[in-house]
């Protein structure tokens, strides 16, 4: 019997039953530390020293889960209010929480912190006192409103040219002044262009087309480097387009033979005209290993130490172009004649003849070798025109109007210069009739030559008047 009352005595009590000794209200919660009391008393009984330990260790990870999940839970929502009660939770709240808005972790992991020091989250402006500062407003931002900025100032952004399109741009431009000669339209031109570190290359590209053009286009360039300079380009990007100048010679000289003495030519009219400094030569004295660069600096040399060095070199192109005054051009076409009419080489007079490069004004040529034929003496002067006109008829270098203009001045002159030359009516027939043979002129300004009519005298019976 004794057994069986320390049975009952430390047997547990049923589920829901209330203990015997203890308090009545421990009786109304179900068996939890009694649990742990009766592990104690069985592992000082008849657990072994492994079992011991392990059950140790559960009890010490069980208290460390209790420990981090207490610490977890909100202060609200564990803790009694002041009436004794438990705080109501939110009824609109899945999980029946007190406040939504706490950034507290819910991972059951820290110490129970606000995320980033309370400045993070959806809807939150930063930490509490944080201060910022003003912020330029991004032209890339949706939100921005370019007319609440105030005044807005438009500036046109030219990007920089590429070196390998330069070439590109540049020709156009030169080629076209070529054609009407305005250094101010290139100055314009050339402004709307971002050419950057490579302007210097314009005078050089400018240099390099002319040396393949006429003399005139030389003489334009020539113009044109200088109305440039010290506005857009100054005397060292000079030095520089010429030193390239100076390397490329060898591939130049396929194309133009003559180029070193070109150059030459450029360079001493350059430092004529203030474009290159005195001492341009001077850097290159010594320097040298191009026969070609060496030819062309010896000629620059050559023309800056005649008599007139530091006069304007403003002939060194010679005479070319519808540029030069007319009575220059007079001049030059009076000249040519006479010495064709001294040497009678034809293929002179014609070279001499494109080398002026006024096609528009080649009747003046004309004109000039009737009137020469008029006032001349022999019918040898007459027989080298022809054949002069002659051949520039037939080269194409003279046109059809060109010489119709020229024998029309005469006609219409032809009764003024009579008076100089009383025959001239009929050296001038005889010329027209010459010409037409030799198919130099027409047919219609053959008999639109003027003629005199003949005057017949009566006898001296009838008072010397003249008979029609």
């Amino acid at each position: 019997m004794a057994t069986e009352v320390d049975t009952w005595s430390s047997a547990p009590p049923a589920d829901g039953m209330p203990s015997l000794d203890g308090n009545p209200a421990e009786g109304s919660h179900p068996y939890s530390d009694d649990e742990d009391a009766l592990n104690e008393v069985e592992v000082n009984g008849n657990w072994t020293p492994q079992e011991k330990a392990l059950h140790e260790a559960r009890l010490k990870a069980k208290a460390k889960r209790r420990l981090r999940k207490s610490s977890s839970r909100n202060s609200t929502s564990e803790s009694f209010s002041e009436s004794g009660e438990l705080a109501p939770g939110d009824p609109n709240s899945p999980k029946g929480k007190v406040n939504t808005n706490d950034r507290k972790s819910r991972t059951g992991k820290g110490r129970g912190l606000p995320k980033k020091g309370g400045a993070g989250g959806k809807g939150v402006w930063g930490a509490a006192g944080m201060v910022y500062e003003v912020e330029e407003p991004d032209a890339r931002d949706p939100n921005y409103d370019e007319s609440s900025q105030g005044d807005t100032v438009y500036a046109t952004v030219v990007p920089e040219v590429d070196e390998k399109e330069l070439e590109k741009m540049v020709n156009p431009i030169v080629q076209e002044y070529f054609e009407h000669g305005d250094t101010k339209e290139v100055e314009m031109l050339l402004k709307e262009l971002n050419l950057g570190p490579h302007k210097y290359e314009f005078s050089s590209l400018a240099v390099s087309l002319s040396l393949e053009g006429k003399a005139s286009h030389r003489e334009l360039t020539s113009r044109l480097l200088s109305d440039l300079s010290g506005k857009m380009l100054s005397q060292s990007d000079m030095g520089r387009a010429f030193d390239k100048i100076l390397k490329e010679l060898p591939d130049l000289i396929l194309d133009t033979p003559e180029a070193p003495q070109m150059l030459g030519q450029f360079i001493a009219r350059a430092i004529a005209d203030h474009v290159l400094p005195m001492s341009f030569l001077d850097c290159y004295k010594g320097k040298v290993d191009c026969d070609h660069a060496r030819v062309a600096l010896d000629r620059a040399a050559v023309l800056l130490t005649m008599k007139r060095k530091m006069v304007r070199l403003d002939n060194v192109w010679g005479v070319g172009g519808g540029l030069r005054p007319v009575k220059h051009l007079v001049k030059e076409m009076n000249l040519l004649l006479k010495e064709y009419l001294i040497s009678g080489d034809v293929s002179e007079a014609e070279q001499c003849l494109r080398d002026l490069e006024v096609p528009h004004f080649h009747h003046e040529l004309v004109y000039e070798a009737v009137v020469m034929v008029l006032e001349s003496k022999g019918e040898s002067a007459s027989h080298m025109m022809v054949k002069l006109l002659q051949s520039l008829w037939k080269t194409g270098l003279i046109t059809v109007d060109q010489m119709n203009r020229g024998f029309q001045r005469v006609f219409d002159e032809l009764p003024e210069i009579s008076l100089d030359v009383p025959h001239a009516h009929s050296i001038m027939e005889t010329f027209v009739d010459l010409c037409y043979q030799e198919a130099v002129i027409t047919k219609q300004l053959r008999d639109a030559c003027p003629s005199r009519g003949r005057k017949r005298f009566v006898s001296e019976g009838d008072g010397g008047l003249i008979k029609n």
